[in-house]
């Protein structure tokens, strides 16, 4: 991870991830030839994610709504590239990570289905999140989608729709380190207590069933959701993707990176190390009880599958480990080979129709 904001190290290793979560391909060619520094990185694809916002603002203006949705959609999600690793210049990753929610928001009247912005009470403030219901269901079950180190919701389009096409609710949150809550809340390992306030907030709602909850998550999320698991015992399914079972010895080995020492809020990288250490589920993974899908790609060099498999190994409920020959962290060149199957898992355990 010290190459971690190396340009041509971020390219290859998270192009899949681009193109995936609704990149345009154009779009990322243009941006890879645009930058030649990091310096580069957050105007460029501002460039880029312009372009779409201008055109959804006009289809807006035009009441053309459909296109505006679309527009408005791939600048949310262009605008979060722009920002994602942009934790060297605070205020330029604010200003357009702003952009990138204020973009999917205005879209989400207008996307198929729509989505509601919610904000979720948590520790005091408000945690923010977006819900999407399948047409035509009453009271569908939910997937509660974690986000992972530098992931945030203006990014899940791509995998929302897996679930909502199987007659699943989707809520994908920023929790603690993460997009619209990493400025007030640090990366917090007991990520537990965040999914504890989404179930309760998800109580509290009459359009929703409560009681049929899946959590969801990938990366860092992917250690994020089996962790809640542990402790939460509302979860009555859980899929993890390309998570840590012990992030510390990995995040040493690498000698850290500053995207975690940041949205940690560590002063330093031991600061940072010491909260590393406390992702891990030595010792918890035993208390998962609920059926548990771990996915993972033999070629990931960030959370090798041997993380994965551990977990699947220490679970004490029914529990399965899909490790993709040819996937690289979160097997997102391959995402074909899982997210249609493990949502089809998703909807079979929450008795979805």
């Amino acid at each position: 991870m010290a190459d971690y904001l190396n340009v041509a190290a971020v390219m290859e290793r998270w192009s899949p991830r681009f193109i995936s979560n609704g990149v345009p391909l154009a779009d990322f060619r243009a941006a890879a030839e645009a930058i030649t520094a990091m310096e580069d990185w957050g105007p460029a694809w501002a460039a880029r994610a312009e372009t779409h916002e201008a055109m959804g603002l006009a289809a807006l203006e035009a009441g053309n709504m459909i296109s505006a949705g679309e527009h408005l959609q791939t600048a949310g999600v262009v605008y979060h590239f722009a920002k994602f690793i942009m934790v060297g210049d605070i205020d330029q990753m604010r200003g357009l990570h702003e952009k990138a929610v204020r973009c999917r928001n205005l879209a989400l009247p207008h996307i198929d289905p729509p989505g509601e912005r919610v904000e979720i009470p948590y520790a005091g403030s408000k945690l923010a999140g977006i819900l999407r219901k399948p047409k035509n269901v009453a009271r569908p079950p939910v997937v509660a989608m974690c986000m992972g180190m530098d992931s945030a919701k203006e990014e899940m389009a791509t995998n929302e729709a897996h679930f909502l096409r199987r007659g699943l609710a989707t809520l994908a949150f920023d929790g603690p380190g993460q997009g619209e809550a990493e400025y007030e809340f640090p990366i917090l390992p007991e990520y537990e207590a965040a999914v504890g306030a989404v179930i309760d907030y998800l109580e509290s709602r009459d359009d929703v069933d409560a009681g049929r909850v899946g959590l969801w998550g990938v990366s860092f999320g992917g250690y994020y959701a089996p962790r809640a698991a542990a402790f939460e015992p509302r979860a009555k399914a859980c899929i993890g993707i390309s998570g840590p079972f012990d992030f510390g010895p990995l995040f040493r080995a690498s000698g850290g990176n500053e995207v975690f020492r940041v949205r940690a809020h560590a002063d330093t990288m031991d600061d940072a190390f010491a909260i590393a250490d406390r992702v891990s589920l030595t010792g918890i993974a035993k208390n998962i009880t609920c059926p548990l899908m771990i996915i993972g790609g033999a070629l990931d060099t960030m959370s090798p599958p041997s993380e994965q498999q551990r977990l699947v190994d220490e679970a004490s409920g029914p529990s399965q480990a899909l490790i993709l020959e040819d996937g690289n962290h979160c097997a997102n060149n391959v995402r074909y080979k899982y997210s249609p199957q493990s949502a089809d898992w998703m909807a079979g355990h929450l008795g979805a129709g």
